[in-house]
C-alpha cells in the first residue's frame, strides 16, 4: 500500500510517492513525450482514478498547444492521442475570447469562424466507466467515454442564454471545476470563471444556473442571475456543496434553492480553493487569501483553515508549516485529499512548496519544496 501525489507547475509534472505520508519521494520534471518538450509545459489540469489506477494529465506545450496524456502504470510512461483530442466543431458560431473590442456574439466573417481550444483547466473521472469530463478555456465542456482518448464537444453549454454574460475574470474564460454526483450518473455540477455554476440532472443535454445568493463587489449588480465569479466548488460525503468565489465562502445542500456565506470566521473574505471531505459530511479545508491586491496568505503566515460542522466555525490547521513569513498562496486547484478514509489533505503554493497532512495526524509533512508555481495537485492510494 501507498500514496502517490501528482504535481501540475509552471514547468511540467512532478510525482512524489510515500508509504506513510510523511516522507516522500520525489521524481520529475516528467517529459511526457520522447522530445521533452512537455517537461517544461504548464500543467493545468490533472485527474486520477483509483479503481483503474489511470491518469490523465493535461499539458500546454509551448510548441505544440494543449492536449491530453495518459499514464496507466502510474506516470511511469505516458501516452498521447494520435489526433487532437479537443477540436471545436467546423460549424460552431464564432464567440470571441474576450470582451475587450467586441460584444460577445458579434457574428463574424466565414474566415474568422474558428474556435480555438486554449488550454485544458480541469479533468474529472465520472461515475461510469471510462467516462471523464474536460472543462476547457474558452469556456466549454468535453465529455470523454473512452477514458479519456477522444472527446465530444457539449454544444448545450456553449448555446446556453447565458453564455452572453460569461465574462474571462482574471486567469481566463474557462470552465475550471467539475464536480460529478457519484451516486447519480446522469448529474454534474460545473464552475466558470465569471460565470457562475451551472447543474445538469441529465448528463449534459441542458444546463441550470445555480447561483442564487451568492453575492458580488465588483460590478452593478450585487446579485446578478448569472456571471459571479467562481473560484472553487467542491461536494462533501452527504452531497452538500461548498464553494470558495472571489469574496466569500458558501455552502449548500440543494444549490437549486440558494446558497449560505459561510466566511465569517475566516480570517479573509477571499480565497481560491476549498476542499470538502471524502468521508465526513460538513467537514472541508479552506485556504484563504489576503484581500489586498498582492494577494498573499493573510498575516503572511500559510495557513489551512477547517471546519467540522459545514462553515459555522472554522479553525486554523497549520501544525508544522512554516512560522515565518510566507508570500506563496494556493490557487484554485492546487488543493485536494487523497479520496481515503483516513484522507490526507494536500496543498502547493506559488513559491513551489507542497505539504502533505492526515487527517489522523493533524500535523503538515513536506512533501516537495522550491518547484516552480504549482498549479494543480492530486493524490490517490496506490496498491
Amino acid at each position: 500500500m501507498g500514496y502517490l501525489a501528482l504535481i501540475g507547475t509552471k514547468k511540467g509534472l512532478f510525482t512524489a510517492t510515500s508509504d506513510d505520508r510523511r516522507s516522500w519521494v520525489l521524481k520529475g520534471p516528467h517529459a511526457l513525450d520522447a522530445d521533452g518538450f512537455t517537461a517544461v509545459s504548464e500543467i493545468y489540469a490533472l485527474a486520477c482514478d483509483p479503481a483503474s489506477g489511470r491518469i490523465l494529465v493535461g499539458a500546454e506545450s509551448p510548441h505544440f498547444g494543449p492536449s491530453i496524456w495518459r499514464s496507466d502504470d502510474l506516470a511511469a510512461t505516458w501516452h498521447e492521442p494520435e489526433a487532437a483530442p479537443l477540436a471545436f466543431p467546423q460549424d460552431l458560431p464564432y464567440r470571441p475570447l474576450d470582451f475587450s473590442s467586441e460584444a460577445p456574439g458579434v457574428d463574424q466573417p466565414d474566415s474568422d469562424r474558428t474556435n480555438t481550444v486554449k488550454r485544458i483547466w480541469q479533468l474529472a473521472f465520472g461515475p461510469q466507466d471510462g467516462r471523464v469530463w474536460a472543462g476547457v478555456e474558452p469556456t466549454s465542456l468535453w465529455r470523454s467515454d473512452d477514458g479519456g482518448q477522444t472527446f465530444t464537444f457539449n454544444r448545450a453549454l456553449w448555446e446556453h442564454p447565458d453564455h452572453d454574460t460569461w465574462g474571462p475574470g482574471g486567469g481566463g474564460a474557462a470552465v475550471h471545476t467539475i464536480v460529478p454526483d457519484p451516486d447519480d450518473p446522469q448529474t454534474l455540477t460545473i464552475a466558470m470563471s465569471a460565470g457562475g455554476i451551472y447543474q445538469s440532472r441529465d448528463d449534459g443535454r441542458t444546463w441550470n444556473g445555480v447561483t442564487q445568493g451568492i453575492t458580488v463587489d465588483y460590478g452593478p449588480d450585487p446579485e446578478p442571475a448569472s456571471g459571479q465569479c467562481i473560484h472553487k466548488v467542491a461536494r462533501d460525503a452527504e452531497g452538500a456543496f461548498f464553494v470558495q468565489s472571489h469574496g466569500p465562502a458558501y455552502r449548500s445542500t440543494d444549490p437549486a434553492s440558494g446558497w449560505t456565506n459561510i466566511s465569517a470566521q475566516l480570517p479573509s473574505n477571499f480565497g481560491f480553493h476549498i476542499t470538502a471531505h471524502p468521508a465526513r459530511p460538513g467537514v472541508a479545508m479552506a485556504y484563504p487569501v489576503s484581500e489586498a491586491m498582492d494577494r498573499f496568505p493573510p498575516d503572511h503566515r500559510i495557513r489551512a483553515w477547517r471546519t467540522d460542522d459545514a462553515g459555522d466555525t472554522w479553525r486554523p490547521w497549520g501544525r508544522g508549516l512554516p512560522e515565518e513569513d510566507y508570500f506563496g498562496i494556493v490557487l484554485r486547484d492546487a488543493a485536494c485529499h487523497d479520496g481515503t478514509a483516513d484522507p490526507a489533505w494536500y496543498f502547493g503554493t506559488r513559491c513551489g512548496d507542497v505539504w502533505a497532512a492526515a487527517d489522523s495526524d493533524g500535523q503538515w509533512h513536506p512533501v516537495a519544496a522550491h518547484l516552480p508555481d504549482v498549479l494543480c495537485v492530486r493524490a490517490m492510494e496506490t496498491r
